[in-house]
């Protein structure tokens, strides 16, 4: 019994660890209400660019989805699903996000799973002039490295757009709105 209650003492005079080093964040900062228009659950209406001569003669594919997004961590973050479907009902797309403000580089870092093709995405952006804007970087359906400059914008109560430019060269070229979205609310926030 002495033994212990000489390491007892002995680890209330060094400190615990938690006690020597700075302690996380558990309250959100400020700028972590910048994702708040998001939460809730969208109906969404998306168009592809038109690519190929197919897409111009027939025109760009249908595609309905949903976006359901909630608050995560203590409010620290966001998480949030996303589902696509062609005019059949078929699945196109399966992405689970999670969302987090980062207060040291005042930017937010977003991580995204495509489920259906088991790739990962990364995204590191900022609320500017009204809108949230995005770099990312991931792999494009064909395997090959991507970036990507996402946008959400015209953001009120019931809705918002959304649009994604992508480079497959590095950055040389991109192509401007090569996915677009409107959002419509379809829940409430949590």
């Amino acid at each position: 019994m002495p033994r212990l209650l000489v390491l007892l003492a002995l680890f209330i005079s060094l400190g615990s660890p938690a006690q020597n080093s700075p302690s996380p964040p558990t309250r959100p900062a400020t700028e972590a209400t910048q994702f708040d228009f998001f939460l809730g659950d969208w109906r969404l209406e998306l168009t592809p660019k038109a690519k190929g001569l197919a897409a111009m003669i027939h025109g760009v594919p249908k595609l309905q989805g949903r976006w359901t997004v909630r608050k995560a961590w203590d409010g620290l973050g966001l998480m949030d699903e996303m589902r696509v479907f062609d005019a059949a009902g078929n699945p196109v797309a399966l992405s689970q996000t999670l969302r987090l403000f980062d207060a040291r580089t005042q930017r937010w870092q977003s991580h995204s799973l495509d489920v259906l093709r088991a790739r990962l995405s990364s995204s590191s952006g900022r609320w500017q002039q009204g809108e949230m804007q995005l770099e990312g970087q991931g792999l494009s359906a064909e395997g090959k490295p991507r970036l990507t400059r996402s946008r959400f914008y015209e953001i009120g109560p019931k809705g918002f757009r959304w649009r994604q430019d992508v480079s497959d060269d590095n950055g040389a070229t991109w192509e401007e709105g090569s996915l677009s979205i409107v959002a419509t609310r379809a829940g409430t926030a949590n």
